[in-house]
């Protein structure tokens, strides 16, 4: 019973410590890569920051571990 609870609780952990890695992946990418892209391509302001956006977005799903839809 033990050793079930434990696997249970390295099993949580394990997706938790994922969720914040991808979070903060996401986050790093719209704060620093999309902007040096956009300079890089030419791309509008307003492209450059809906992409942010969606990012930021996305990585505080990650962080609620709120499926996307």
């Amino acid at each position: 019973m033990k050793q079930e609870l434990a696997n249970i609780t390295a099993g949580q952990q394990m997706g938790d410590t994922s969720s914040i890695l991808l979070g903060t992946g996401l986050a790093i990418v719209s704060m620093i890569i999309v902007p040096a892209f956009a300079v890089r391509l030419g791309l509008n302001e307003s492209l450059t920051g809906a992409l942010r956006i969606a990012l930021m977005k996305a990585s505080s799903k990650a962080l609620k571990g709120t499926p996307s839809r």
